[in-house]
């Protein structure tokens, strides 16, 4: 199977439980609830991503088996050597469900690696996964009701938090949408997490230190 990606890069982890840890994203191109192109933004199921899946960075391009991909990644992590370290792969999008697979899970943690995934829990996961944060969607139906984190970008229209906070996660978080109106979506979701405290806020700092 190849892979289509649009970019690979070495950061911290922005956002949620493992915010602040070091980490090679892989981001895949393609969602099922968005092109990716602002003309048919109004007329998808998400209309407020922010990501752009469908330029390619020169880090990215077409990956023809899983083993060009799983060395692309793992050269892309720092030297570093300790062994407190162990290094941290997310798969994101797009939509990474439409490409991730057991075989490319299994080649990283042979080769040493935690994998993760961030996605909308549309559809079904394959196994192996050290770590699934789920960000529902509006309108949408989850196939994934269980995992690490619900991480629920907040306020959305006609989402409730009694709708998903008794799913088999270990935590709950409410993300302020980024946004024209992110202030006033802070100011939301800290007032939401005072009065139902099984949910807490995950910022997005990495928008906020300037980095990927």
């Amino acid at each position: 199977m190849s892979f289509s990606v649009v970019e690979i890069f070495y950061t911290l982890q922005g956002e949620g439980f493992h915010a602040g840890r070091a980490a090679v994203f892989c981001r895949f191109s393609g969602c099922n609830l968005w092109t990716g192109r602002e003309q048919d933004r109004e007329s998808s199921a998400c209309r407020f991503c922010d990501t752009d899946f469908v330029n390619i960075a020169e880090s990215g391009g077409k990956f023809p088996d899983a083993s060009e991909l799983v060395s692309q990644i793992m050269e892309t992590f720092s030297d570093y050597k300790h062994a407190r370290y162990v290094p941290y792969v997310v798969f994101t999008g797009g939509e990474p469900a439409l490409q991730l697979t057991t075989e490319l899970i299994g080649m990283l943690k042979e080769r040493g690696a935690e994998v993760g995934v961030e996605t909308n829990g549309t559809l079904p996961l394959p196994a192996g996964l050290d770590w699934i944060s789920v960000s529902p969607k509006a309108g949408t139906d989850l196939a994934v009701k269980s995992g690490n984190e619900l991480k629920l970008v907040w306020p959305q229209e006609n989402v409730f938090l009694a709708d998903f906070q008794d799913l088999d996660f270990d935590h709950f978080y409410l993300q302020p949408k980024d946004g024209p109106d992110r202030s006033a979506a802070t100011i939301s979701a800290v007032e939401t997490c005072r009065k139902n405290p099984v949910w807490k806020l995950s910022l997005q700092t990495h928008k906020y230190i300037g980095i990927p």
